[in-house]
C-alpha cells in the first residue's frame, strides 16, 4: 500500500470484547486509530470488525496421503483466509510451508514441526515414527524448525491390545518436553483417550489436542497446570463413521471412540468450567476439510462455552496465546468484518462481509 492509500474501517472495531471504538485507519498495512493527515484514496469498509480468526489446529500442506504439493497447499491455505481464518498453528505438517510467509495474500502460520509418533501408530506419511530412545533428539529437531511448537502423537490405536493406548513411556516424555523448553518451544500432543493424559500433564506438556478423554479427575490437574485444551469438535464428529468402520476388527477401539464421542460436549464444558483454556482448531488437513473454523465456534457454544468467550478462543485470547496481535496499535492489520455483532450470534462469522490481510482487502 502506497504512502497515501488508506483503509478506513468504521461502524464497531471489536479490539477486545468490550473494547469496541467506532473506527480505524490502516496506512501501509498498520492499524492506527489516528487520522492519517493528507490522506487520499480512501476506501471505506463498515461494519463490525474483529482480529482475524485463528484456527490453532490446522494442517495446512497435508492430504490423507501425507505431504501434498504447493498448488494444493496453497488452495488449503486460501480456503482458510476465504472463511476469516488469517492465524494458523499449523499442529503437525509433512510439508515444508516457509514459502508462504513471502506471501502477502495468504494467512501467518505458526508451525509445529511435523508429527513425532511412535513407530506404526499413526497414520502413515504423517508422522516422524519413532521409539522412545530417540524422541529427545527428534523433539530438539522439530522444535528448531517449528514456530515455538512441536507436536507429539500421544496416544493411538495399539493393534494388539485392539484400543487406544499411550504411546510414550513417562520418562520419555518427560526427557522430550524439557528439551523442547530448553530451546523454546512448547509441547502439544494428540490425545483422544483417558490413560495418556496424566503422564503427559506432569511431565510439562503445554497443550493438548482433542482432549476427549478428559475427566472429572484429571480436569483439577490441568486447571492446576494451566495446560490448554484444543478440542477440534468438528473433527470429533467424524468418531461414529471411524467407528463403524473399525467395528469388524477392533471392536473394543470402536466401542471406545463412540463413548468419547457421546461425552465430547460434556467434556469441553467441564474444562471450560474448571477454568481450563479451551481455543478454537478444526483439524483441516488430512481428511478434514479447511476453511472449518465458524463452525468450531459454534461447536464450543453448543457444548455450552458462552458465545463471547467461544468468540475470544478464536480471537483475542488464542491472539495473545500464541504470541501475535490483535487489532492493536501499529499491529499488521489482519481482520475480518461482519454485518451484525458476531458477540450476539457466533453463526455470524460463517458469513464474513470483508476480509483484510495485511492492510488489503481481499477481494
Amino acid at each position: 500500500m502506497s504512502d497515501h492509500a488508506v483503509l478506513h474501517v468504521k461502524g464497531r472495531v471489536l479490539v477486545g470484547p468490550e473494547d469496541v471504538r467506532d473506527e480505524l485507519w490502516v496506512v501501509d498495512g498498520r492499524i492506527s486509530y489516528d487520522r492519517p493527515a493528507g490522506a487520499r484514496d480512501v476506501r471505506t469498509v463498515a461494519g463490525w470488525a474483529l482480529p482475524g480468526l485463528v484456527d490453532a489446529h490446522c494442517h495446512v500442506g497435508l492430504g490423507p496421503h501425507g505431504p501434498v504439493d504447493a498448488a494444493t497447499a496453497e488452495k488449503q491455505a486460501l480456503t482458510d483466509r476465504e472463511a476469516g481464518t488469517l492465524l494458523i498453528r499449523d499442529a503437525g505438517s509433512p510439508s515444508d510451508t516457509r514459502w508462504v510467509d513471502d506471501r502477502d495474500d495468504l494467512p501467518k502460520i505458526v508451525r509445529a514441526g511435523r508429527h513425532i509418533a511412535r513407530t506404526r501408530r499413526y497414520i502413515k506419511n504423517f508422522a516422524h515414527e519413532i521409539e522412545p530412545d530417540d524422541l529427545v533428539a527428534y523433539v530438539a529437531q522439530e522444535a528448531r524448525r517449528g514456530d515455538g511448537w512441536v507436536k507429539l502423537v500421544g496416544d493411538w490405536i495399539d493393534r494388539d491390545l485392539g484400543d487406544l493406548a499411550p504411546s510414550w513411556p513417562r520418562d520419555a516424555v518427560e526427557a522430550a518436553i524439557a528439551e523442547a523448553h530448553r530451546l523454546g518451544a512448547r509441547v502439544t500432543a494428540h490425545c483422544f483417550a483417558e490413560n495418556s493424559l496424566q503422564d503427559l500433564v506432569e511431565a510439562g506438556i503445554d497443550c493438548i489436542e482433542h482432549a476427549t478423554g478428559l475427566t472429572e479427575d484429571l480436569i483439577p490437574l490441568f486447571a492446576a497446570r494451566g495446560v490448554a485444551i484444543v478440542p477440534t469438535l468438528v473433527n470429533i464428529a467424524t468418531f461414529p463413521d471411524l467407528a463403524a468402520g473399525g467395528e469388524a476388527k477392533f471392536p473394543r477401539w470402536s466401542a471406545h471412540m463412540r463413548r468419547l464421542y457421546e461425552h465430547r460436549y460434556d467434556t469441553v464444558r467441564a474444562a471450560y468450567d474448571a477454568g481450563i483454556p479451551v481455543y478454537v482448531g478444526t483439524d483441516a488437513g488430512g481428511s478434514l476439510a479447511h476453511g472449518l473454523v465458524a463452525g468450531e465456534v459454534a461447536e464450543l457454544v453448543t457444548a455450552g462455552i458462552p458465545a463471547l468467550d467461544a468468540l475470544a478462543a478464536t480471537s483475542w485470547a488464542a491472539r495473545a496465546w500464541l504470541g501475535r496481535p490483535g487489532l492493536e496499535e501499529g499491529a499488521p492489520a489482519d481482520l475480518v468484518v461482519y454485518e451484525s455483532d458476531p458477540r450476539a450470534d457466533v453463526r455470524v462469522l460463517a458469513s464474513p462481509r470483508r476480509v483484510v490481510l495485511n492492510g488489503q482487502v481481499v477481494e
